[in-house]
């Protein structure tokens, strides 16, 4: 099988198992297979083997989830990341945002205190027209 293929599978799956374990009836699900555990304790005498039934099998789901909610994150934020790379570049917006997800940490940082300068800036021209308007005709 060919890793695109094979990738394509996980990604349905994942895909599917993440819709799954986001619905209602899962949580639903969880907590009645907690609660019958519990309540066959008193009939296994609450032996280390009933507790180690409870903890492999959460630790085995959590295991599996992590990789199965870490691609579905992936995806759906490459997807939210080609949306918006779309809209920079058919609106008026700087071409400079498109990719900056690929940029280090610090260059992040740099460029989000730069955004944050210009909102302030714009914000302050706001306020100004906001007060010329507030002070009427002169």
């Amino acid at each position: 099988m060919s890793d695109h293929t094979s990738s394509k599978i996980f990604s349905k799956f994942a895909t599917a198992i993440a819709d799954l374990s986001g619905k209602p009836a899962t949580f639903v699900l969880a907590v009645a297979l907690v609660l019958a555990w519990a309540a066959s304790g008193p009939f296994f005498d609450y032996s280390e083997t009933w507790q180690l039934v409870i903890n492999t099998s959460t630790t085995i789901v959590t295991f599996l989830m992590v990789f199965v909610l870490q691609n579905s994150q992936n995806r759906d934020g490459k997807a939210l990341q080609a949306k918006l790379d779309e809209l920079i570049l058919t609106s008026q917006a700087q071409n400079k945002f498109v990719g900056i997800e690929k940029l280090d940490e610090e260059q992040l940082r740099e460029m989000s205190r730069k955004l944050a300068q210009k909102a302030e800036c714009v914000e302050d021209v706001a306020d100004d027209k906001a007060e010329e308007r507030a002070r009427g005709p002169v």
